[in-house]
């Protein structure tokens, strides 16, 4: 069974990482959260489970406004070309639902399937907001933390500057 909020908290805890969680109704897409969140302080993010042509899976966290071209982020991590993992695959991987996709769900990934990639300027914003295994709260951590969580769940995460790799409106 995946964790639950609770166990993500507890997780948290026993890691020494200081979080405040705020609830609020389910967010299911980005323009939803920026609408309700008010004036949370902090960098408002997403979260991508993206698999690769040859079935490898990578978390990619960005601030939420970033838009990726995925076939440029597919090169520059050397990868196979990308696509967004189904809502079975998501479930299978990670046990968080689409709208829920967060860095806390590694703590599920316990057998280390999952690539993680962070933004580099996602990593200079302070605090850092992801949802907390369910889209109805979100949890503010340090940026500094999250590595520190990432590397408790037996993860090692790649830092890139992806400001260079938007996807161009329009």
């Amino acid at each position: 069974m995946p964790a639950t909020p609770d166990e993500l908290f507890a997780r948290l805890d026993a890691l020494g990482i200081r979080h405040v969680t705020h609830r609020h109704p389910p967010l299911h897409t980005v323009a939803e959260s920026v609408v309700l969140r008010g004036s949370l302080p902090g960098g408002h993010c997403k979260s991508l489970l993206l698999r690769d042509r040859k079935g490898g899976l990578w978390l990619v966290i960005v601030l939420e406004d970033r838009r990726l071209d995925l076939k440029a982020l597919a090169e520059l991590l050397g990868a196979p070309r990308f696509s967004f993992a189904s809502p079975e695959l998501l479930w299978e991987a990670l046990g968080v639902t689409p709208g829920s996709v967060t860095p806390f769900a590694l703590m599920n990934d316990r057998e280390h399937r999952v690539r993680v990639v962070l933004d580099a300027e996602m990593l200079r914003r302070d605090p850092l907001n992801y949802h907390p295994l369910v889209n109805t709260a979100t949890t503010a951590i340090a940026a500094a933390d999250l590595g520190r969580f990432i590397a408790a769940c037996g993860h090692e995460a790649r830092v890139l500057e992806l400001a260079g790799i938007d996807r161009a409106e329009g």
